[in-house]
């Protein structure tokens, strides 16, 4: 097997589960530590881990003007608002419900390139969509979740993130950005980092050191930073760079199987009837968004990058 097909599988392998169980890791953190100050933790310390491994790698850590401003608005996107917010909302609705709502991410990248590169719908395209819009309007419509209190505005705000992580994919797939992935990665971390740290300090957020952290909340934040940020954040990069943006997205009808079984398995989160199928019929729309005849492969004039 080549060295790039092995690293595009272990890739693949990261986005698909290790994202998967962000949600439930996620969802233990934040019931003791305020969003934006998590995230200030996790991607401050996964972003200083990553500039020195890169560093002992012997890795051109030195960037243009360009790729660093680039360098901010994916950050942003992605972290700052795609994630530091998601995990905000996460709040006020269950890890595996809020997992099927970010699998709508394909339909968002399709309409993003649809007005951005003005590419056609297909067949499939258009049948996926269908089934998509169907599947969010039973998921979202549940008397039981209506009747929760904040989980109107919770799931508002994912579906605006999950918006800002699909415009996020297609600004990467052309930006220039460090040409190693590792490396991209870690300045996308350090930014994204600084930006929560301010968002902590203007909204006020409670600070509660570590110390004071309960075992299961230490455990999820060590394996937010190391796997959900290191490993599987640059496999994303990684992949945005090596396959198109659309096979890209397919984590997402994957992820939310592994965080519905965890978060039913974990946190007795409950799974309503309406829930699941709903879900099939949402994963099965975005199935018809990703596996389309012709999917455009964007094309890229740097070659993969050991990571």
């Amino acid at each position: 097997m080549k060295k790039s097909t092995l690293l595009v599988i272990l890739a693949f392998f990261s986005i698909y589960v290790i994202w998967g169980s962000t949600y439930l890791f996620n969802k233990i953190a934040v019931a003791e530590i305020p969003p934006f100050f998590l995230g200030f933790i996790r991607f401050t310390s996964a972003g200083i881990l990553i500039m020195i491994i890169a560093k002992a790698m012997k890795k051109e850590l030195k960037i243009t003007k360009s790729q660093f401003l680039n360098s901010i608005i994916a950050g942003f996107l992605f972290l700052v608002y795609g994630n530091g917010v998601f995990v905000w909302a996460l709040r006020y609705v269950d890890s595996g419900f809020a997992a099927l709502l970010a699998s709508t991410q394909p339909l968002f990248v399709l309409f993003l390139m649809r007005l951005i590169d003005g590419k056609k719908m297909q067949k499939k395209s258009i049948i996926g969509v269908c089934l998509g819009v169907l599947g969010m309007y039973l998921l979202v419509s549940q008397q039981e979740i209506s009747n929760t209190e904040g989980s109107v505005l919770g799931i508002f705000m994912i579906f605006s993130c999950v918006l800002s992580w699909s415009y996020g994919s297609v600004f990467v797939s052309k930006a220039d950005l460090p040409k190693n992935f590792f490396v991209s990665t870690g300045y996308q971390m350090l930014i994204a980092g600084f930006l929560l740290f301010v968002a902590s300090l203007v909204f006020n957020e409670t600070w509660n050191p570590p110390t004071n952290w309960t075992y299961k909340t230490q455990i999820s934040m060590v394996l937010l930073i190391i796997f959900g940020g290191i490993v599987a954040f640059t496999a994303f990069n990684y992949l945005l760079k090596s396959v198109s943006t659309e096979k890209v997205a397919t984590s997402a009808y994957v992820n939310p199987v592994i965080a519905l079984f965890l978060g039913w398995y974990f946190l007795d989160e409950e799974l309503t009837v309406q829930s699941i199928v709903a879900s099939i019929i949402l994963l099965t729309g975005v199935y018809f968004i990703t596996s389309r005849k012709r999917i455009a492969k964007l094309k890229v004039t740097t070659k993969p990058q050991k990571i």
